[in-house]
């Protein structure tokens, strides 16, 4: 059996959708690229897809990222663009690996985002990320299906920063002014989501805009704790593979030890 991981994104208005509008968008492109998907067992059997830590409904994405099993071996690029044409624009995958190590979702630790703040001054968001920043605790609240939540947020947020300029790859690009941030945070439980961060600048600084944020996870991973980077999580796999075909090359070029004269 073959495993495939892949790096998807969520653009314009694609990021409004649901992760099980995903997942049924996602399981009619299998069935259009006919791939030979692995099936669980029992009455009602289902592809095996497993999802790693979707962004939730309303914000866009450069990095999520899922599993396939199959039962036959395909080329993983060829598999991509197959995927891609499968999938509506906005859904676009755009890198596929052979899973040639475990644990993906043990290697998502953190995520980096970019909060768009569209009438609001910079002034005014460097002042509330100020005092964000310095503050020991964040209480938030959060609305569950058990109710009201109370839960302390700064400790999952490792930085938050205003920036100069959005990303190329961010959602809702324009030429108006705005304050832009950029937010590292920790995979925790209770997870911490950039609404929650949006609701701590506002109970730390009043910091309340007009209009909803623009948000756009770039980069999700594991957190490297000495360089306080987000790491790409296909990483091993791709250095896995190149491992692999270095051998047969080494081997193929390594001298012929010379018999007996």
């Amino acid at each position: 059996m073959q495993r495939i991981r892949l790096r998807y994104t969520k653009r314009g208005r694609l990021r409004f959708t649901s992760h099980r509008d995903f997942q049924r968008a996602f399981e009619r492109a299998l069935r259009r690229a006919e791939v030979p998907m692995a099936y669980s067992a029992g009455f009602t059997p289902h592809p095996k897809v497993s999802y790693a830590n979707a962004a939730p409904t309303g914000t866009g994405s450069e990095a999520e990222y899922l599993e396939i099993a199959l039962t036959a071996a395909r080329d993983p690029e060829t598999l991509r663009v197959l995927l891609d044409e499968s999938l509506p624009a906005g859904l676009d995958v755009i890198e596929a690996v052979e899973a040639r190590t475990s644990g993906l979702a043990d290697r998502l630790t953190a995520s980096v985002w970019e909060l768009r703040l569209d009438g609001v001054d910079p002034a005014d968001a460097e002042r509330a990320v100020e005092a964000f920043t310095k503050a020991d605790t964040v209480e938030v609240q959060r609305m569950t299906k058990n109710g009201v939540r109370t839960f302390d947020a700064r400790p999952a947020v490792v930085s938050l920063e205003t920036t100069e300029t959005h990303s190329s790859q961010a959602d809702r690009p324009s030429d108006q002014p705005c304050a832009i941030l950029r937010l590292v945070v920790r995979h925790v439980t209770p997870a911490v989501r950039p609404d929650d961060v949006l609701s701590g600048l506002r109970a730390v600084a009043d910091l309340a805009p007009p209009v909803p944020a623009a948000v756009t996870r770039l980069a999700q991973g594991l957190f490297d704790e000495e360089t306080g980077t987000v790491t790409d999580p296909l990483a091993p796999d791709r250095e896995a593979a190149g491992a692999l075909t270095a051998q047969p090359a080494a081997a193929a070029t390594a001298p012929t030890p010379e018999g007996p004269a």
